[in-house]
């Protein structure tokens, strides 16, 4: 895959799906960062069911902390994985408070430093509440793609990062993070995918071979 391939698929896949973006509801950013948290092993759709009750029922961080675990535990049931998750929530929610003077931090070292939060989940939250892209978040879709079109041939979401910043360029970056999502949801879907009306399918290793 060359870079002049990897800049003519965003631009296919950005007429494919010209209003992509982040489908996470959030107004505050540390709103994105616990949705973010939910939204492991869970659809954002899910997600975005759950958080309305969750953000009206904290609405500082501070209430995040002060929130009884079992109560948070049964409000994010819906998202699974539901007690680890609210753990990781309080403990966040205090570690904002006390290390970052209750604001999201903007670096990606900073954003590791939060309890539940990994590189995929730091990528987002750069990108979507600062507009800075200089990763992309490898999710399932993101890995999937980049296995089958020829991205990577790598299995691990960092070795695969490291190979797509090598062919996308960094002014394809805020797009290409949700493009693949977008991409992988409507038509590279895991058990069917929609090969024949795939708009990058001349590109695609998996269907040249096929």
């Amino acid at each position: 895959m060359t870079k002049t391939d990897a800049k003519k698929i965003v631009e296919i896949l950005k007429n494919t799906y010209p209003d992509a973006k982040c489908s996470l509801d959030f107004s505050k950013p540390f709103e994105l960062v616990f949705a973010v948290m939910l939204s492991a092993q869970c659809t954002d759709e899910r997600v975005n069911k759950t958080t309305p009750y969750l953000f009206s029922r904290c609405k500082t961080l501070d209430d995040f902390v002060k929130i009884d675990i079992t109560e948070l535990e049964n409000i994010i049931h819906p998202c699974g994985f539901y007690k680890n998750k609210a753990k990781n929530i309080k403990i966040c929610a205090k570690q904002l408070i006390e290390n970052f003077h209750s604001t999201v931090p903007n670096t990606m070292k900073e954003l590791l430093t939060l309890a539940g939060i990994g590189r995929k989940s730091a990528n987002v939250i750069l990108l979507e509440v600062f507009g800075i892209a200089n990763g992309i978040a490898v999710d399932t879709h993101a890995k999937r793609i980049s296995n089958l079109v020829g991205f990577s041939n790598q299995k691990d979401p960092q070795k695969i990062e490291q190979d797509l910043l090598k062919i996308f360029p960094k002014d394809t970056l805020k797009d290409i993070n949700h493009l693949l999502i977008w991409h992988g949801r409507n038509t590279c879907i895991a058990r069917n995918p929609k090969c024949e009306s795939c708009t990058i399918n001349s590109f695609c290793k998996h269907y040249k071979n096929s």
